[in-house]
């Protein structure tokens, strides 16, 4: 990966407007794909970090009780929705993005929850009650950052207006609702015939 690569997520949070066009029409897609699975796993590494290592002052976590499998799923999982029901409703709004074109802007619009809370890892152990104002500020940046990003990534991939492109982020985060509680309803009856099938069998077993 030479250096160019690595200084494009930088560019693209910098120059959003300029830098999801590119992203967008890069011949290079293979490169891009590999670059957003690397910030995913930074990403996955930072949360991971911040909940065992922040200082005590903002870490509302027990590290004791940290799970890190919990931990990359509280990443993985969003993006994954966040991914699959924007393409399924672009697809139906005649939106130009591909599912891959939506994953690699997503993810380097999560560059600066990277960049910006990363330090403050490290920065939460020797600062103050009454400094915990600027890694409050800064976390909350971050995420308004990453927000902006994505509604500009969103606009540029799918050639959308302003307007319906925060109509569609709107219709995103309900459709993301509903596959979230169509998965948990799977899951849940799907441990339920597990029981009914380890009763059964318990059943047949002692009747034996």
């Amino acid at each position: 990966m030479n250096r160019e690569l690595i200084k494009y997520p930088f560019y693209i949070i910098m120059h959003p407007f300029n830098g999801f066009w590119d992203l967008k029409y890069d011949r290079t897609q293979r490169n891009n794909v590999i670059i957003s699975f690397v910030i995913l796993f930074l990403l996955i590494i930072t949360n991971i970090l911040s909940s065992e290592y922040s200082g005590f002052i903002v870490n509302i976590m027990n590290p004791d009780d940290m799970n890190s499998l919990m931990e990359i799923a509280y990443v993985v999982v969003p993006v994954l929705f966040w991914c699959v029901a924007n393409w399924s409703l672009t697809t139906l709004m005649n939106g130009e993005g591909r599912f891959v074109d939506i994953f690699t802007s997503t993810c380097f619009a999560l560059v600066p929850l990277i960049v910006i809370n990363f330090p403050w890892i490290w920065l939460s152990k020797v600062i103050s009650l009454q400094e915990t104002a600027f890694y409050y500020f800064f976390s909350s940046f971050a995420v308004f950052w990453s927000l902006f990003l994505l509604f500009v990534g969103n606009m540029t991939i799918h050639q959308y207006s302003p307007s319906k492109t925060i109509g569609m982020i709107l219709l995103t985060v309900v459709a993301m609702g509903f596959i979230a509680f169509i998965c948990l309803l799977f899951f849940s009856l799907t441990q339920q015939m597990v029981s009914f099938v380890n009763v059964v069998y318990k059943e047949l077993a002692l009747r034996r």
